[in-house]
């Protein structure tokens, strides 16, 4: 009878161990395919391309004992429609190609020792693709759907100077927040961040603008369903939560790209 109700007990606090692992995220931001492309706000708007092999996109995740650091560099394309009169009405649409992001790690032994040297590892490199959904053994269509982290930004707030042709001279600069909406791994929740926005001028023709975060995006992995899995469709035994002193439960994103006028 002993034997039977430690069998009953394991049996019990397995299922409830499995249950657990496939419970959603309390903070599940909805599902979303592809973001919709921009379209011209105003008809006097400009619509730049992003230079791609000039763009930064980075992050630094820090827990306890160990920060994971990553660079995707050459990696965001996309597009803006600058209103100059207006800088309200401008738009956008952005994205990171996730298959050129690089992690690094810097590890600790305890809570007040030093950390290590910053090195790429390529097991975590190899789970955080597994984590995405974007590894090799994702089916092919799921891997394309989740391959790029996309923004699409539908308003500018709150910039210091309302209208670019306020201002004069070769470069223009000033500060504002910009809103969309921040697509990642299948889900979709709107994003605030402000910005330095660079707006360089030849003559009184728009010639690029340069786009660089003042704060981080803030990224919950939890809102956006990136969590442990050990193979496409099979979560690991531990949870986020599990892993707090290891990993962070926000990715901080900094992003820096300049845009020029399309042919």
């Amino acid at each position: 009878m002993l034997r039977l109700t430690r069998c009953l007990a394991l049996c019990v606090l397995t299922i409830g161990m499995a249950a657990c692992r496939d419970q959603k995220p309390e903070h599940l931001a909805p599902a979303a395919s592809a973001l919709a492309p921009v379209a011209p706000p105003v008809a006097q708007a400009v619509r730049c391309t992003v230079d791609a092999e000039a763009s930064k996109v980075s992050f630094l995740m820090e827990a306890p004992v160990e920060k994971i650091s990553g660079d995707a560099p050459a990696a965001l394309s996309g597009e803006l429609f600058v209103s100059a009169d207006d800088l309200a009405k401008s738009n956008g649409l952005v994205k990171v190609d996730l298959d050129k992001l690089t992690l690094y790690q810097e590890k600790r032994e305890d809570e007040k020792g030093a950390f290590s040297e910053r090195k790429k590892n390529d097991l975590q490199n190899q789970h955080a693709r597994t984590w995405l959904e974007i590894s090799s053994d994702t089916p092919d269509d799921v891997r394309l759907a989740n391959r790029f982290a996309e923004f699409r930004i539908t308003r500018v707030e709150a910039p210091s100077v309302p209208s670019v042709q306020a201002l004069s001279g070769p470069e223009r600069k000033l500060k504002a927040t910009v809103v969309g909406d921040f697509r990642l791994h299948g889900r979709k929740a709107e994003k605030k961040v402000k910005v330095e926005l660079s707006f360089k001028y030849e003559g009184e023709k728009l010639a690029a603008v340069h786009v660089r975060t003042l704060e981080p995006l803030q990224i919950g992995l939890e809102e956006f369903d990136v969590r442990p899995r050990e193979a496409f469709g099979k979560l690991a035994q531990k949870t986020l939560g599990a892993l707090g002193s290891k990993v962070a439960q926000v990715a901080p994103i900094q992003i820096e790209f300049s845009a020029r006028p399309a042919s």
